[in-house]
Parts: structure tokens; sequence; C-alpha cells
């Protein structure tokens, strides 16, 4: 049995979706409160609850050999303490009932954009340095870091994997708004050209990652999953020709991008809703980011 949580996210989704048509047998830590009918249909077994309640966490990995800890807060605005408490207090939490489970594999599903700040020129490979830049990424990397701890110190077989930018089926946020959704409904924004370096996985290939790692992944080790690192005109391109669309793009400056940014950023204080364009979008537009996953 393998507990999948997170199971209601983009990754989850596809993620318990692949796995089940591989004819693993899963459990699904969720919310009552989620949309959890597809994980019915697929003969997912539910375990309610979420990563805020160890009770419910220890209960939900009782008789499972591995872990998926696919569950996080996801986005790019957003207080400190909301990041603190389902990042790096849920992990805390599926760490330890995993330990009394004795699970025999236990995947902490981080993501590169614990990078942060890429070196300019350098590969971004496993031993790149981190320079987080937003709550997310440094809550992400200090769960990584949590995590290989209870390895180091309790001998859990922990295995962090560090996905790319996500696209794929049931997304709709951060490069699947940003290249598709947003296309599609007619916002045609490109800076620099273009010309920098993203880091794009398809979700389903993420998917067959955390399959192979929970088969054949090492313990106490991290691995890149990303797919080829393209330039963002080269992937507007591939995306404007899918959609029988012309490749033209306005090249908007920096600094009216940045300037926009800010302009929202205080407008969200005030509605308490996250910005179209939040700054913290900044590195992942404006940096290169060349990832080897030959690992």
């Amino acid at each position: 049995m393998i507990l999948i949580t997170g199971a209601t996210g983009f990754l989850g989704h596809n993620l318990c979706e692949y796995l089940a048509g591989r004819g693993a047998s899963l459990r699904a830590l969720v919310r009552p409160t989620s949309d959890y009918a597809f994980l019915e249909e697929l003969g997912v077994e539910l375990a309610w609850g979420d990563l805020n309640d160890a009770e419910a966490v220890a209960r939900a990995c009782e008789g499972c050999q591995e872990v998926v800890h696919a569950g996080a807060k996801f986005c790019l605005w957003g207080p400190w303490e909301e990041f603190y408490r389902t990042n790096v207090r849920g992990t805390h939490h599926i760490l330890e009932a995993a330990c009394q489970a004795k699970v025999r594999r236990f995947i902490y599903v981080s993501t590169l954009a614990v990078i942060g700040r890429p070196i300019p020129g350098r590969i971004i490979d496993e031993e790149h340095p981190c320079a987080p830049l937003d709550p997310y990424q440094y809550t992400k990397l200090m769960c990584e870091r949590l995590a290989l701890r209870y390895h180091a110190q309790r001998g859990l077989p922990v295995i962090v994997v560090r996905p790319g930018a996500f696209y794929g089926p049931w997304g709709h946020y951060a490069l699947n708004r940003l290249l598709f959704d947003d296309f599609l409904r007619g916002i045609r924004i490109q800076v620099h050209h273009g010309r920098h370096i993203t880091f794009p996985v398809y979700v389903k290939d993420a998917c067959w990652a955390i399959e192979a790692l929970l088969e054949r992944g090492r313990p106490g080790e991290i691995y890149n999953v990303s797919g080829e690192s393209i330039s963002h005109r080269q992937a507007s391109d591939i995306v404007s020709r899918l959609a029988g669309k012309s490749t033209w793009r306005f090249n908007a400056p920096e600094g009216l991008m940045v300037t926009v940014a800010r302009v929202l950023e205080m407008l969200a204080c005030f509605t308490q809703r996250e910005p179209w364009y939040p700054l913290n979008l900044y590195p992942y537009i404006f940096y290169d980011w060349p990832v080897s996953s030959e690992k």
C-alpha cells in the first residue's frame, strides 16, 4: 500500500491516475472538503484528515509500505505562517508517522525552485547551492533538510525528488497558466524576447520518475526531475503551433513588468487575493534555469 499526500493537487491527481493504472494499491490523505470523487473512481482508499492533524496522519500511515509526500502549500503569494504550518509542520507529522509505520520508502516531493537564484553559467545539478527567495522556496528547503535528517538520524529511507515546473493535465497555475491558459485567453506577453531558459517537466514524466524512485532510488539522495531546459520563446512557439495560432508576442520591458507586479502586490494588500503577476514570479521569468536530470 502506498500513501499519497496531496492527492487532489496537480501532481497528486496525475500520480494517483498513473499508479492506479499500474495496479498499485493506494491510500490518499484527503480533507472532506476536497474534490475527491475521481479518487473513489480510481479505487483509491481514502483516509480523512490533513497534514496539520498529527493523529489523522498517523492513522493514514498505518499499514503502508511506502509514502509519497506531495502535499504542500504551493503558491507565489501569501504569509510565511501559512507556508510554515502546512509545509514544515505537516512534513514533520508525516515523517514521524512514517517512522512509526516502518515504511520501506519515503519519497519527499520537493521542487527545483529551492535553488532560488541560479548561478549564471552553471548547470543546475543536485549539488548546486540553494538560495531560496520566498516563503515557498524557504519552507520546501527546510522540509528537504528535515526529511534527510530523519534518514540520517532515524534510519527512515527518505528519497528527495526535485521536479521542474509542471505542465500537463489538471493544472491551471504557474507554468501551465503562463504558457497555456494566459495565451489561450489572448494574453501574449514575453520579456527579454523570451530568451531566458525555463525548466518544464511534463507531469506524467514526473509520475514515471517517482515510480522509478520508489523501486530503485537510493535513500538519502536528491534527484532532479526535469525535461529539456528550453527558452521561453521556444516553449511559446511550441504552444502557438499546437494551438494553430500566431507565434507573435508583445515584448514587455523588464522594468514595466516589475512595476505592474509591484502595483498588483499593493492592491493585493487590500483585496487579500493573490495578484495575477506576483513579484515572486521574478526568478522564474528573469533567471536562466539550465537543469540537469542526468542523475
